[in-house]
């Protein structure tokens, strides 16, 4: 018997994270609900969970953002909580007051908190106040008719983001700035229309910086701890694609620094659940980019290395319990890297994919965190996420080559991904000797540009292609698909 206050938790989600999710909640002794789309019908996660509940839209993205429908589904459930995930919901003040107005536990800090650090002008703000890093800045409503002029005064290059913005949409870079306030038009439009937020704030864009974060842990005791940094920096779009922990460009004095800056910032905020700060990093110097009041996607690096289950702890936390460790009782243990497979083709402008999944192996000897199956249709209705592989190994330079050797065994039929893609980051020079930055994708588009059908990809194809099940799927191809061949990656 658990002794948590909740007995079913609702997952507002879908895909690897809903999965991921659910694994943690059989562990706690609690039953699961998951939400779903018809598209998702075939998924593991509603496969997984012990109730699955179908939610409808205009699109499928609406379905899932759709606050009545999911509190609804959560009542039908009996769920005492809602956990949101990440995406979607899952940093909406509004969402969360109003799971809690209908008498269900939000898994996620307050919506007080969720409102402010949320917000990206509120948060810098208040980053600031506190005497925290930030790179320098010009925010719209601070004075809209001094806007443009107060810009150009930081000086070029710059960076125009939206205030509610998220996964590099409508951010600009700006170095020419006769081309400032165009760019503001155009970030200023692609903010209403993602996010709904027109507002806007121009800063310093530094070249080719890092971009480290550090996961912390609040609980309503007041103990704040982090579970150190993760290295974000390889990125396509600024959209991250590989992670690893620890960085390999922190010493361990800046080390104690980020990770206490961190601490901070998330004490000053009274933080309360699991969150994490984002900093972008140069020559020894780091500014304070935004504060993620969700799980990550990266999350898993940081389990791996310290050992210690997110998802759990962001249970205990909505149920009131005191964290049940302190600072120095959390150890770095070796070192852990996380690769995004992708519905996408790198080779093609990065172009999302889709199909019908007809062959899906994944390795062993790493933790494989997915949200498709064989047989499940992958859509461009979402983001192309399809799974993460996250190798764990004493050493950097083994995890690195664990990494490698994983998404090259991967096979996946019937649907292109960006498996080879990532197999040459991690067969990189540069990568392998941790000398990366945000810009480092673009700097080196070849690897982007690489042949996907040479090497072990190829191999594997040739060797999938003998087995009996693969011809028996291939035999279900129509046969004027067949004849474009659907080996795809």
């Amino acid at each position: 018997m658990h002794t948590l206050p909740f007995d079913t938790v609702l997952i507002a989600n879908r895909g690897e994270i809903a999965a991921r999710i659910i694994k943690t909640l059989r562990k706690l002794g609690l039953r699961s609900a998951v939400v779903y789309h018809e598209v998702d019908a075939r998924s593991p996660a509603v496969s997984m969970a012990d109730t699955a509940i179908p939610i409808s839209g205009h699109t499928p993205i609406a379905a899932y953002l759709d606050i009545a429908q999911i509190i609804a589904a959560a009542h039908k459930a009996g769920a005492s909580a809602v956990h949101p995930g990440y995406g979607f919901l899952s940093e909406q003040a509004q969402f969360a007051t109003a799971v809690i107005k209908a008498g269900v536990a939000f898994i996620g800090p307050a919506p007080e908190t969720i409102e402010l650090m949320g917000d990206k002008i509120r948060a810098r703000n208040f980053v600031q106040s506190n005497g925290f890093p930030v790179a320098p800045s010009a925010i719209e409503e601070d004075d809209p008719a001094t806007f443009v002029s107060r810009a150009r005064a930081i000086g070029t290059p710059l960076l125009v983001k939206p205030s509610g913005g998220a996964g590099g949409k409508g951010m600009r870079i700006v170095r020419d700035v006769h081309a400032l306030e165009g760019a503001i038009e155009q970030a200023r439009s692609e903010g209403q229309r993602y996010f709904g937020d027109h507002r806007l704030y121009v800063e310093r864009y530094i070249e080719n910086p890092r971009h480290i974060e550090v996961q912390v842990l609040g609980d309503s005791f007041g103990n704040i701890v982090h579970l150190f940094e993760r290295e974000c920096s390889v990125q396509r779009r600024f959209q991250k694609i590989i992670e690893e922990a620890p960085s390999p460009a922190l010493s361990p004095e800046l080390r104690k620094r980020v990770c206490e800056t961190a601490v901070g910032i998330a004490r000053a905020a009274n933080y309360q659940n699991a969150g994490t700060v984002e900093f972008i990093f140069d020559a020894g110097e780091f500014y304070f980019l935004e504060m993620n009041t969700r799980l990550q996607v990266e999350h898993p690096v940081t389990e791996m290395i310290t050992g210690i289950d997110l998802v759990a702890e962001q249970v205990y936390a909505t149920a009131g319990r005191e964290l049940g460790f302190a600072q120095s009782d959390i150890v770095s243990n070796g070192h852990a890297i996380e690769v995004r497979l992708y519905a996408e083709a790198p080779e093609r402008g990065y172009v999302p994919t889709s199909g019908k999944v007809l062959l899906l192996e994944y390795p062993s000897g790493v933790r494989i965190d997915s949200g498709i199956t064989q047989g499940q249709q992958i859509t461009t209705a979402f983001d192309p996420m399809l799974a993460k592989i996250i190798a764990h190994s004493p050493t950097r330079t083994l995890a690195t080559a664990t990494a490698n050797h994983a998404i090259q065994g991967v096979i996946l039929l019937g649907c292109e991904t960006n498996a080879s893609f990532l197999a040459r980051i991690l067969s990189d020079e540069s990568f392998i000797r941790g000398q990366f930055h945000t810009g480092y994708l673009e700097e080196n588009p070849h690897i982007a540009a690489g042949n996907s059908a040479t090497g072990l990809p190829a191999f594997l194809a040739s060797a999938a292609l003998l087995t009996r099940q693969v011809r028996e799927s291939a035999d279900a191809v129509p046969a004027l698909h067949a004849s474009l061949g659907h080996w795809r990656n």
